[in-house]
């Protein structure tokens, strides 16, 4: 049985009619309930990859799939809002002139059992009791849990974490890494989540990609990628902790 999520096969893309490669020839398969750690540094290609798997980019070469159906190739292309994808943003997003509940039904407003679904993720998220409160009545951390609930409202088959940690301050941050692979664990819920931070990658992901200048250095097991490369990039990242 088949229970690859995301298969990704010779990606590549280009900007500027071909002068900047963003990405080269990635390829990468992801199983339903595991998370996995995209990590580089800005203009490694992370953004870019994750908004070709989004669908918020056209790729120049290769293939997408989502679920076993090809989403994305030279032929194909499927809109963002057919995809099934999740995503909580780096500024979460949010409405702020939607409350709490609001901002959470979004995305699920037609569905006839809205107000359980909500009401079941915003307990998973911790925010019990919040549903009135507006954006700007809530802590930065409260915010970021809002955000993710909303994304895990309606369900997805594969939810995308832009850097959602950058900017917390430190506490919270380590507060957040233990309860959101808590949620995403309990939830079963298949993750990509992007960092530049190599303490978000190990504390979160079963497994891991490093990029650098749109190529792949490493990927494979969290663990096994920081134990055993020999990659000089990957090991200045473990020696940057």
């Amino acid at each position: 049985m088949n229970t690859k999520i995301l298969e990704i096969n010779k990606l590549s893309k280009s900007f500027n009619n071909g002068k900047v490669i963003a990405l080269n020839n990635i390829t990468y398969s992801l199983e339903k309930g595991k998370i996995v750690s995209i990590v580089g540094e800005s203009g490694s290609g992370k953004t870019t990859l994750i908004r070709l798997i989004s669908g918020l980019e056209v790729l120049n070469n290769g293939e997408i799939k989502l679920n076993q159906k090809v989403v994305s190739s030279k032929s194909i292309f499927i809109e963002p809002e057919k995809r099934n994808v999740g995503m909580v943003f780096q500024d979460y997003a949010l409405f702020p002139h939607l409350t709490v509940f609001q901002n959470v039904v979004y995305g699920i407003s037609k569905k006839s059992d809205k107000k359980e679904i909500v009401s079941e993720v915003l307990s998973l998220v911790g925010l019990e009791g919040m549903n009135t409160r507006y954006p700007h009545e809530l802590s930065g951390g409260q915010q970021q849990r809002v955000a993710l609930a909303r994304a895990l409202a309606p369900k997805p088959e594969l939810l995308i974490l832009d850097e959602p940690f950058s900017n917390l301050d430190v506490v919270l941050r380590n507060q957040l890494r233990k309860d959101l692979h808590q949620i995403l664990k309990k939830t079963n819920c298949t993750a990509i989540f992007v960092t530049h931070d190599i303490k978000d990658a190990i504390a979160i992901s079963d497994e891991i990609i490093v990029l650098q200048k749109g190529k792949v250095l490493e990927q494979g097991n969290t663990k096994d990628v920081f134990k055993e490369s020999t990659n000089e990039y990957v090991r200045l990242l473990l020696d940057s902790i």
